[in-house]
């Protein structure tokens, strides 16, 4: 650190990272993708007209993420961190990622669940500076001119919602901006995604959230949710305005739309554009990739498990089918596998002709030949599943009969609490390891503490799909992958499992640990590269000889560039340096 802080002071050069910015002043202090604060050496102040901008002090970047840390420390709440992170987002960008990556199983946390439920749901209050744009229904007929309002034209990535369901919270409108804004800050920070080709977009179409309709300080549309073919028109001319702006290479990642929008959107356009939802897709990925890795401690197959779901949404569908996937490469008909796997709904057990209805077409294929059963408790009890999986939203749901029950049919038995926020989960780590006198394998969707239980100690492993969609999403950008197949999930989770060392699974994780949660994305990155240019899925040529290399050339780094201007005016003179 003496050397960085010395050569800053000096104003020497790193030849190898000389910059020309286009602005200066005030300006270049206001830009936060060239903004360094007080790391501007000597000579950059005095010939980027910043001397006298700032305190005489020159720091280095280690230095400032100390000061940074000093004061994420101060804030005796995750919310007012939150808050503060974002506004050094808002003012240096390499800053906020270079304290991200430093400290990412603190800030996971913090920037994203479960902070950002909280975050959203106060959006009104905590924005300060506008990142990503708002497309209304009121735009409709105009959305490329508003996309071309952007100012950065070669956008690789664009996550989007529209509000409807925000994690477990329910419609909050335009207040899920929070979401895609997190989204992509993880792109980034876990894997590397060049923030500047990063685009978050909420589509306001309106809420049917009556608290948000009658507040005066509600900062999107108060009127009821546009519905039916104008909603859907809306949808295509957004579709078409994005690759018509940024071409058909670019990656849209749809993000906490309704259940009944999100299935028919995946389908809808998963053959004609680079799209795929996290919500069904990212999660059935990274809690395949737990069941995968569970397989070193249980020495068992998928194929050899009973499944049983409490929710029958985007999130639990999406699993469901990729385990079906996983199954048939063990060998299993999908027909066979659909036996296997259970669900429950808000209206008891999916079965076929059952007197309460409401099964959707996503829900049939689930649909069994069985009596109806309405309690949770009666149908884990029934079917004696060896895996129970939750993503619905329901807190508690997992009893503690319940978790004590699958203790008694099942010698290590697979508890997957998938629910977020936190406030969400069906159960705690503490109670499942409790309740099943630590023998049950555990993983839930938002981060737990470290349980200790008779002496020995277990780390919950969170199945958070920042595991999965920064990796695969890079890989779609660089090998230029415009059709992300299910396969391309179920690599993704294989990619996943394999980096589960035996030291993990001993502490009770079913994923590494978050803190080389970079590492495993450029990993995961890698493997789909690999798999994408051997079944001939990848669009960019020539194929890099090293894959490796090729990806973590791309990356995005978080020091700073010198900045001096190719030349400098002096009064009645022109000198080049």
């Amino acid at each position: 650190m003496a050397e960085e802080k010395a050569s800053a002071a000096n104003g020497e050069l790193d030849k190898s990272a000389i910059a020309s910015p286009k602005i200066r002043g005030v300006d270049l202090l206001r830009d936060p993708l060239l903004n360094k604060g007080m790391a501007f050496s000597l000579k950059e102040r005095q010939l980027l007209g910043l001397h006298g901008l700032l305190p005489p002090n020159i720091l280095t970047q280690q230095e400032q993420v100390y000061v940074i840390m000093q004061n994420f420390y101060r804030w005796d709440n995750d919310l007012d961190r939150y808050i503060y992170l974002s506004s050094l987002m808002d003012r240096n960008e390499k800053l906020f990622y270079r304290v991200v990556i430093e400290n990412v199983e603190l800030m996971m946390p913090v920037i994203y669940t479960p902070t950002v439920g909280q975050a959203c749901l106060k959006y009104g209050l905590v924005f300060r500076k506008p990142r990503g744009l708002y497309i209304t229904i009121h735009d409709k007929g105009h959305v490329f001119d508003v996309l071309s309002n952007w100012p950065i034209d070669d956008v690789k990535a664009i996550v989007v919602t529209d509000g409807e369901r925000i994690l477990g919270l329910g419609d909050l409108g335009a207040y899920g901006m929070g979401i895609p804004v997190g989204k992509l800050s993880l792109y980034t920070a876990l894997a590397g995604l060049q923030p500047r080709q990063c685009l978050p977009i909420t589509l306001d179409v309106g809420t049917n959230n009556e608290t948000l309709l009658k507040d005066p300080m509600y900062i999107g549309l108060q009127q009821k949710r546009t519905k039916g073919q104008e909603y859907d028109d809306f949808i295509d001319e957004f579709m078409n305005a994005v690759v018509k702006r940024y071409g058909r290479d670019v990656l849209v990642q749809f993000e906490d739309f309704g259940n009944h929008n999100a299935f028919r959107f995946l389908e809808k356009y998963r053959n004609d554009y680079c799209t795929f939802n996290d919500d069904i897709q990212g999660t059935a990925a990274v809690a395949v990739a737990g069941l995968l890795a569970s397989r070193k401690l249980t020495e068992s197959r998928l194929a050899d498990h009973i499944f049983l779901f409490q929710g029958a949404g985007e999130a639990s569908i999406g699993i469901a089918k990729l385990i079906l996937l996983a199954m048939k490469e063990e060998g299993i008909s999908e027909e066979e596998g659909l036996k296997k796997i259970f669900m429950v709904d808000s209206r008891g057990l999916i079965v076929k002709n059952r007197p309460s209805g409401g099964i959707t077409e996503q829900k049939a294929i689930f649909a069994k030949e069985y009596k109806a059963m309405d309690k949770l408790e009666d149908v884990v009890r029934e079917i004696k599943p060896s895996v129970l999986i939750g993503a619905a939203a329901v807190q508690g749901a997992f009893t503690e009969q319940i978790i004590k029950d699958m203790a008694e049919f099942n010698k290590q038995p697979i508890i997957f609490a998938l629910s977020n926020p936190t406030s969400k989960a069906e159960c705690t780590a503490e109670q499942a390891y409790k309740f099943t006198q630590g023998r049950c394998i555990f993983a839930s969707g938002s981060p737990f503490r470290p349980v200790t239980l008779d002496g020995k100690t277990f780390h919950p492993g969170q199945g958070n799909n920042a595991y999965i969609f920064p990796g695969l999403g890079l890989a779609a950008i660089l090998c230029d992958i415009r059709h992300i197949t299910e396969n391309v999930f179920l690599e993704s989770s294989k990619a996943l499992a394999s980096q589960v060392t035996k030291e993990d699974l001993e502490e009770g994780r079913l994923y590494p640990p978050l803190s080389k949660i970079r590492e495993v994305s450029t990993k995961v990155a890698v493997h789909l590269a690999e798999y994408a240019y051997l079944h001939g899925c990848a669009l960019r040529y020539p194929e890099p000889d090293d894959k490796d290399k090729f990806i973590r050339t791309y990356q995005y780094k978080t020091e700073y560039e010198t900045f001096v201007p190719p030349f400098y005016d002096w009064p009645g003179h022109k000198v080049k340096l």
